[in-house]
């Protein structure tokens, strides 16, 4: 699943689960709507998410394009040492702000 809510100036995308082929399309969804609706900060919590395939990975890259676009700052955060290393065999640490946990993403 992935829900979504108002944080001040910031907007929070929670998926919940495995992020693989069957639920990066949720998530791409989920992210869309959030951007669409003009966030200044867009926060991706990751602290339930287990796994992310090159799928999960592709939907964040291109949240990150369409962010870059629009001017909306958008932070990973609370990944589990699974994900982390995902990102970075992938090299995409460097890429992405990531904050340990979701206090830290609403500073950074």
């Amino acid at each position: 699943t992935v829900s979504s809510r108002a944080d001040g100036p910031a907007t929070i995308v929670t998926p919940v689960g495995d992020v693989d082929l069957t639920a990066s399309p949720l998530l791409r969804q989920e992210l869309k709507k959030v951007q669409a609706a003009g966030p200044k900060r867009l926060i991706v919590d990751l602290a339930a998410v287990g796994y992310m395939d090159s799928s999960g990975l592709a939907t964040l890259v291109e949240a990150m394009q369409q962010a870059r676009k629009t001017g909306t700052r958008i932070v990973l955060c609370a990944m589990t040492d699974r994900v982390r290393s995902i990102f970075e065999i992938a090299r995409l640490d460097s890429v992405f702000a990531i904050a340990l946990s979701l206090d830290e993403a609403r500073t950074k």
